[in-house]
């Protein structure tokens, strides 16, 4: 099934390229060896600053100009295809043994298919750049070919084409394989001398008047340049201090990350150790275009963490930040503009430098820390057993990956939310469907509330500010209790809220729907965004920040109803029972006096709550745990074994103890179960 995903992965991602105009897909290649690009003209490459690579690069594709015809698209496409596989089949070869029978058949089409989707390797298609090849040949080099000599000269070569991976030459020196580092440094050295002596004015534009490239391209301060240097740029610092502050800062990270480097390849993690050294080229060089950034995905590899609960988390950060846009990781908030735009340079600098990945010798490498399950609960029908496949856990998730998570659906479920529309005729039909249905069955009290709510100024303020304010809050503040005081139990809340949620986009895209104040000749008032002019086309103009007909099933009620549901269910007081039970009928004396939503669209909502719980209880079970269930968020250490007989790192050699008595567990452990 994996290698089908490959397959499927690889088919759509050239057809997404060659569906493209000619003018807009593979451009870098198109500016090169088209009839007018830069390896045409008989002048220098770098006369315009569409050519970017070294000069060796242009010689390189130079016989290509002869075969630029149309089917070359194609053909480079499918090229590309081919070393994007074979660069997953030779990181997948290249795990740290021991490697088991399930990872062994996993690796390679999951390392494949990451690659498919990463940024860098989907922007090396569009553009229709050579940046897989570089990361291909010194993996090769590393673990493929036989001989320093035949490896070093790959490695070389690989540098020839992008400078900055001239670094691993200096990997090879400093863990004992010394031939294949001067190998290296003398097929790189090669490689630019033949390119000096076919094309010297080039050769001298390259390496001295742009000093190794840093001045071509687009401008070195944009988002794409994701290295050091663009990050300073961005950051205002310019000229003088810059640079000197660049080369203090490119130094340190050398340092470090070479040094991290050489001790996961003498720990026999030579594949962590080829990522590391990537990472630092990519925060130490010039420019740093997201095309040239494979070596942060390779990162993933390391161990890193003590839990099995945390042993995830540096992985699914990589995945992401990799795979999609800084915009879905990170609000749109001027305090975090800086981390979201060089969010990608963060995680290098991170792999580099800081992430204290496991050795293969600690005794949490192959035995991290069990994660604590609660006990598989019987299905309280026999013929409907409860699926296996999701176990209930007490202990509290790791922050970061939660908020991360969060983030990532709730911007998901915004692109859905504004790409699930049919247009206004459509909206508009299934409006007078709701309203005639409701009108049948005698519940049409919108008109009704709407109009008395607007007369009166206090009470319209009112339900504006609480339309537009608790939607949010409540459910983060419930979430973020839930996260510090009842570990388990968040859990089971947030899969409810999750899976309501998807259910609801399902009905903004089957069922687009015109919220009572944009359907016209109706009189509705809408109290919270002002008067609409029907006659023009646009004017619902929101639109163009959310879908205005999202309005079946009412998440505004949805939400509501789980706040309160929740809150009855969790809270310890009565009178917090009591609040949380009426914020679902202040949510809903809301949303119709606004005439933000009909009645029909909270019975939608209600709905979609109701399958939340519903899906939940069929995945893990019943909310309330069985008597004598460990406490929340409690770990219990396993024994770990230790080399010939001697007491593991953090243990110390002691007496065996007496056998434990029976203690009944303390208050608060008790009202954690319960």
């Amino acid at each position: 099934m994996l290698w089908l995903l490959v397959a499927a992965l690889a088919v759509r991602q050239m057809a997404v390229v060659l569906r493209q105009p000619p003018g807009e897909r593979l451009t870098d290649l198109e500016t090169w060896i088209g009839d007018d690009g830069v390896l045409h003209v008989t002048g220098s490459l770098y006369d315009t600053d569409r050519f970017t690579g070294t000069p060796f690069s242009g010689l390189v594709l130079k016989p290509l100009t002869r075969t630029a015809e149309q089917s070359l698209g194609v053909a480079w496409t499918f090229g590309s295809l081919l070393l994007v596989a074979a660069l997953g089949l030779v990181a997948a070869r290249a795990l740290p043994g021991p490697v088991g029978r399930r990872t062994a058949l996993l690796a390679a089409p999951v390392a494949i298919s990451l690659l498919m989707v990463s940024l860098p390797v989907r922007n090396a298609f569009h553009l229709g750049q050579v940046s897989i090849l570089p990361v291909l040949l010194v993996l090769v080099g590393l673990f493929v070919v036989r001989g320093e000599r035949r490896a070093g000269a790959l490695i070389g070569v690989a540098a020839a084409l992008q400078p900055a991976v001239l670094l691993f030459a200096l990997l090879l020196w400093l863990t004992g394989r010394r031939r294949s580092a001067v190998a290296a440094t003398g097929a790189f050295a090669a490689c630019t001398a033949l390119a000096w002596a076919a094309m010297p004015h080039d050769s001298w534009t390259y390496w001295v008047h742009h000093v190794a490239g840093a001045g071509l391209g687009d401008q070195a301060d944009s988002l794409a340049n994701q290295s050091l240097h663009g990050a300073l740029l961005r950051l205002g610092l310019a000229g003088l201090p810059e640079i000197a502050l660049f080369l203090a800062l490119a130094a340190a990270v050398c340092v470090i990350g070479l040094r991290r480097a050489v001790r996961y390849a003498r720990d026999g993690q030579l594949l962590l150790a080829a990522a590391v050294t990537g990472c630092v080229a990519v925060a130490v060089s010039p420019t740093a275009w997201q095309h040239q950034l494979l070596w942060v995905l390779l990162a993933l590899v390391g161990r890193a963490g003590r839990s099995a609960s945390d042993r995830l988390v540096w992985p699914a950060v990589v995945v992401l930040v990799t795979t999609l846009p800084g915009a879905m990781l990170l609000p749109n908030i001027g305090a975090v503009f800086p981390v979201r735009d060089n969010v990608l340079l963060i995680t290098a600098l991170g792999a580099a430098c800081v992430t204290p990945f496991l050795p293969r010798t600690s005794p949490y490498w192959r035995r991290p820390v069990p994660t604590a399950y609660a006990k598989p609960v019987p299905a309280r029908w026999a013929r409907v057993p409860l699926l296996p496949v999701w176990r209930r856990v007490l202990s509290r998730p790791n922050l970061l990956l939660e908020l991360l998570l969060i983030r990532v659906v709730y911007s998901a479920y915004g692109h859905v939310r504004l790409a699930a529309t049919a247009g206004r005729d459509t909206a508009e039909r299934h409006g007078r469907q709701i309203h005639s249905l409701e009108q049948w069955l005698h519940i049409d009290v919108e008109h009704r509330i709407n109009h008395a709510v607007a007369g009166v100024g206090r009470l319209r303020d009112f339900f504006d500010f609480y339309y537009t304010t608790f939607h949010f809050l409540v459910p983060l503040a419930i979430l973020a209790v839930l996260y510090v005081r009842r570990p388990a139990d968040y859990r089971w809340a947030r899969s409810t809220l999750g899976f309501a949620t998807l259910l609801a986009l399902v009905g903004f895209w089957l069922y687009p729907l015109a919220p009572p104040r944009l359907m016209p000749g109706l009189g509705f008032i809408d109290t919270v965004h002002g008067a609409q002019d029907f006659s023009q086309p646009d004017y619902g103009a929101l639109t163009a920040v959310t879908n205005q007909y999202a309005a079946m099933p009412s998440l505004h009620f949805g939400w509501s109803l789980w706040c309160g549901v929740i809150i009855v269910l969790l809270a310890p007081k009565v009178w917090m029972k009591a609040l949380g039970a009426l914020h679902p009928l202040f949510t809903l004396s809301a949303i119709v006096a606004t005439a933000n939503h009909w009645v029909l669209d909270a019975v939608g909502g209600a709905v979609v709550v109701a399958l939340g719980f519903l899906v939940v209880y069929a995945l893990a079970g019943p909310r309330r745990l069985r008597t004598g269930e460990r406490g929340a968020g409690t770990e219990k250490r396993p024994p770990t074994p230790s080399p010939r007989g001697s007491a593991p790192p953090h243990q110390t050699p002691r007496a065996p103890a007496a056998p434990p008595r029976r203690r009944t567990p303390p208050a608060s452990v008790r009202t954690a179960i319960a």
